[in-house]
């Protein structure tokens, strides 16, 4: 068989890179620089990191992130008192494979969907399946699905997610749609999942935000914030001073 053949055949079987590969060492004349074991190992290695990279970034984009988030550009120095200890604790993602919650409190613009979204993105680079929404427009959305029939499809997905970020929780007022659509997320989630949840409105309020009979109130409280770890975040807006990394 000549090499041709050999790098059609990688292709057909989807072995792209592992094909692109060994074009070029054929060009360039590399075949006899190493051993039949060390040469196929190598093209192993570069197929497998092709593929890891592809699914990485498949989960990047299928997560949604309204901006481009990184650990390491989370500022600790800003007077915000995000305590870097604990942050660093949860970027290791233990609190994801404990099935734990995180909520994020502060004011607007101290840095909350950025933190979220960090944690998101590294979330995705751990090759967990991660979804990143606004809160109110995903239950706009669950809303709308009850009409088409798509309810429980949709619910599917967000169950499906290893971490869920719900970002600008509680910005509009939950009527009894919202009220039904929150639980029926969280109550899916539960003990199953990790979701965290960055807000303005403090923990304290949430009973009061949320409404209803207090029985729905009540059971979301007790899932989510029970089995949260808190980052209550002080201070007034970080884009007053310009500041880059969040």
């Amino acid at each position: 068989m000549n090499n041709n053949q050999t790098i059609e055949k990688l292709k057909q079987m989807r072995l792209g890179a592992m094909a692109e590969l060994h074009l070029q060492h054929v060009n360039n004349n590399q075949l006899s620089d190493m051993t039949a074991d060390e040469y196929l190992a190598m093209l192993i290695d570069h197929q497998w990191e092709d593929r890891q990279n592809r699914k990485i970034g498949r989960l990047l984009k299928q997560a949604g992130f309204r901006q481009q988030a990184s650990l390491a550009d989370v500022n600790y120095t800003h007077n915000r008192e995000l305590d870097k200890n604990m942050f660093l604790r949860l970027a290791t993602l233990d609190f994801i494979q404990r099935k734990e919650n995180i909520i994020i409190c502060g004011l607007c613009g101290t840095g909350k969907s950025y933190l979220s979204q960090a944690l998101g993105h590294q979330a995705c680079m751990m090759e967990y399946k991660t979804i990143y929404t606004n809160t109110a427009r995903l239950l706009q959305k669950l809303k709308l699905s009850k009409v088409d029939g798509t309810y429980l499809k949709e619910l599917g997905k967000l169950l499906k997610a290893d971490l869920l970020i719900l970002d600008d929780f509680g910005l509009q007022s939950f009527d009894n749609h919202a009220r039904e659509a929150l639980m029926d997320i969280i109550d899916d989630r539960y003990n199953r999942a990790s979701t965290i949840i960055s807000t303005q409105i403090p923990v304290s309020a949430w009973y009061e935000l949320i409404g209803g009979d207090g029985t729905q109130a009540d059971a979301l409280l007790d899932r989510i914030v029970n089995s949260s770890h808190r980052i209550d975040l002080k201070g007034e807006s970080l884009r007053k001073g310009a500041v880059k990394s969040i």
